[in-house]
């Protein structure tokens, strides 16, 4: 058998260029474009190993017995009356005959058995003693042993925090019996007629009929019961024969089932003549109810009123320029963010700079119907000195109610409407960035909201509900004259979410339209300082930049924009910084087991976004983008590398250390990936 001869080289070629040669590491710039932020190779390290979700807890779930209703309701009833929930007075005073209701209270008010089943109390100091005020869950705090031995007679009880929903306010509410004379004569002006479509019974079947009959069709009394959206009633009656029914056929109505009033001239000139009326007019009669026959510069005639069902102040619409006004030019500006621009996360954002901040998105329906809930979005700390509050509806009615009402009842000191939310069940219900496709719509919220207070109005918007069909810049030259002083653009469009860059370009053609008197602010990706300077001097009329997702991501770049320099922070000054934000929940939420948990959860879906936060010592390049994906990396030190971690369970641990152990079974997921990104059925 003839032996193989061995293998020979090609001619020409060495050894050493036919092995197969390493390929060669990207540069941190090329990382850079490709949108991979070039952490330093020392820090690379392998991604981790994470086991695969058992498939026995599952089955679990699956197979569990579903309880009803009353079942459920039957257990709340009895744990309220477990011995682990005592009385909140009785806990507040540590006496247990301090309960006004006695035995017939639904709480537990056996104050022995509630401090032998009561978990050990948390290491560090109640919020509330160390500031040298009573605390106000007495017994039931977590960190009772902390607490002073100081009479209450002695001691502060005072809350730092404002706009708290009355209960007179939130009974009429509820009663529909709240009354909104400036926003009822506003929308009469603008030519509408409010129709509330809320169940009734039978019983009012036929008095629903004679009203919606053509004689009855615009008279407006507080027996009404169809009338308006928050069924209030209404003291301005227009003669009848100014109105007839709409018909639907030649325009759609800016509020759904309107009354348009009769002019010769088509629908929709008609409306912008009757607004065009208002707004001209405001400025030169001071009061419309006392000149029967007024005449305005352009000819048009105000339709008279009946003088002996109005009353002469709810006509008076003060001047669209007598407000208030604030000069938002260099001031850094937090963004409203939902779930996590909470009243804690702000008050820290303005220990670190931020000087103008906003509260989160309130939906105007949930605000008029008086759910708490929906009123806690408007809480403002002592702190705050530049604060508004963000409302969203789809409908003037709506919207100009709400801003009537939040005038009344709280003190803020601007009002902004939001017009670009993605959300898909906000965009369903015709509100959010869905007003992107109803210029006409927009108008006449922003008409009826801006004369019904005398607080300024801003309004923030997407580019355009579809991308690469902008929208903005038609609106931006006319927006002030219809009442706005400043205007948000998010460089975005809504079916791009929060994918992608945002279109400066796109923000400052826009800026260059709008007409001087009106604040532009720009609003997508600042995540330096550079990059606040940069948008600042590209466009002179960019008047500011809101900050928002970078301001989740490290709420310290307010400070870094003052400070102008690139803050390389340690684990422990970022550790510091989340001890800030649970004192500020402790006291805002509550020191006690449910305070304890409800500030644990804000601070997870915080840390769910600062995982995202690359230290500057760990960067070939600087400062980092906000759209690059971090690799799998290793921090200086063990706390850096798990702030670093995108893992549930190492937030979890982060918790642990300022918070204590987590309740047992106790699961966490964030809440905004599920909104976070496009999807296909947002066109």
């Amino acid at each position: 058998m003839a032996a193989t001869a061995p293998a020979t080289d090609p001619p020409g070629l060495s050894p050493a260029v036919t092995a197969a040669s390493p390929p060669s590491q990207p540069t941190p710039e090329e990382l850079a474009a490709r949108a991979v932020a070039p952490v330093k190779p020392a820090f690379l390290r392998p991604p981790p190993v994470r086991e695969a979700p058992k498939e026995e807890g599952k089955a679990a779930v699956v197979t569990a017995e579903k309880k009803s209703k009353r079942q459920l309701k039957r257990e709340r009833q009895q744990e309220k009356k477990s011995t682990s929930h005592l009385c909140i007075e009785v806990g507040k005073s540590g006496n247990a005959d301090s309960c006004k209701y006695g035995a017939s209270c639904r709480f537990s008010h056996d104050i022995n058995a509630y401090l032998a089943q009561k978990p050990a109390d948390l290491e560090g100091t109640c919020p509330f003693a160390s500031s040298g005020m009573v605390c106000p869950y007495g017994l039931t705090c977590r960190y009772l042993s902390t607490h002073n031995n100081q009479s209450p007679e002695n001691c502060p009880e005072g809350n730092r925090e404002i706009n708290f929903l009355n209960k007179d306010t939130q009974k009429l509410l509820w009663k529909n019996k709240y009354d909104f004379p400036k926003a009822s004569a506003q929308i009469k002006l603008l030519g509408l007629k409010d129709i509330k479509k809320n169940k009734v019974s039978s019983a009012n079947d036929d008095q629903k009929a004679d009203i919606d009959s053509p004689d009855k069709s615009c008279e407006l009394n507080g027996n009404d019961k169809s009338e308006s959206p928050c069924n209030i009633s209404v003291n301005v009656e227009p003669e009848s024969n100014l109105c007839k029914e709409t018909d639907n056929s030649e325009a759609e109505p800016l509020v759904a089932s309107s009354v348009q009033l009769v002019e010769p001239r088509p629908l929709k000139k008609s409306k912008v003549e009757v607004d065009e009326t208002q707004n001209h007019g405001a400025g030169i009669h001071d009061n419309l109810a006392e000149s029967e026959d007024h005449k305005l510069s352009n000819g048009l005639e105000v339709p008279s009123i009946n003088q002996s069902s109005c009353r002469t102040d709810l006509i008076t619409i003060p001047y669209l320029r007598e407000k208030k006004i604030i000069d938002f030019r260099g001031k850094l500006y937090l963004a409203p963010l939902t779930t996590v621009g909470n009243l804690p996360f702000r008050r820290l954002c303005k220990t670190l700079g931020a000087d103008i901040t906003c509260g989160e998105m309130a939906m105007c329906s949930n605000l008029l119907q008086g759910q708490a809930s929906e009123w806690a979005l408007l809480r403002r700390h002592s702190s705050e000195d530049l604060f508004g509050v963000q409302i969203c509806g789809p409908y003037p009615d709506t919207i100009a109610r709400t801003v009537e009402l939040i005038d009344k009842e709280c003190s803020i000191d601007f009002i902004d409407i939001n017009m670009g939310c993605p959300i898909d069940i906000v965009v369903n219900k015709g509100a959010g960035s869905s007003l992107l496709t109803k210029p006409m719509r927009i108008k006449s919220i922003v008409q009826a909201a801006s004369t019904v207070t005398e607080k300024p109005l801003t309004v923030k918007v997407r580019t355009a509900f579809f991308e690469g069909r902008n929208r903005a810049d038609s609106i931006v030259s006319d927006i002030y004259d219809w009442g706005a002083s400043a205007l948000t653009i998010h460089g975005r469009s809504r079916q791009q979410r929060y994918s992608k860059l945002a279109d400066w370009d796109y923000i400052y053609q826009c800026a260059q339209k709008a007409p001087d008197y009106l604040h532009v602010i720009g609003n997508g990706d600042v995540f330096s300082y550079t990059d606040w300077n940069k948008h600042l001097s590209d466009c002179s009329k960019i008047s500011t930049c809101m900050i928002a997702r970078g301001a989740l991501i490290k709420p310290w770049i307010f400070t870094e924009i003052k400070e102008q320099k690139h803050w390389d922070i340690t684990s422990g000054e970022r550790l510091n910084i989340l001890k800030d934000f649970v004192r500020f929940g402790l006291e805002h939420w509550g020191s006690d087991s449910k305070g304890v948990e409800t500030t644990r959860h804000f601070l997870l879906e915080w840390l769910s976004y600062t995982c995202r936060y690359i230290p500057v010592g760990l960067l070939d390049v600087i400062p980092q983008r906000l759209n690059w994906r971090p690799p799998s990396y290793c921090g200086r030190d063990d706390l850096e590398t798990m702030m670093a971690s995108d893992s549930a369970a190492d937030w979890i641990r982060i918790s642990e250390m300022l918070l204590g152990k987590v309740p047992e079974g106790f699961k966490f997921a964030p809440k905004h990936k599920s909104n976070a990104y496009d999807r296909a059925e947002n066109g």
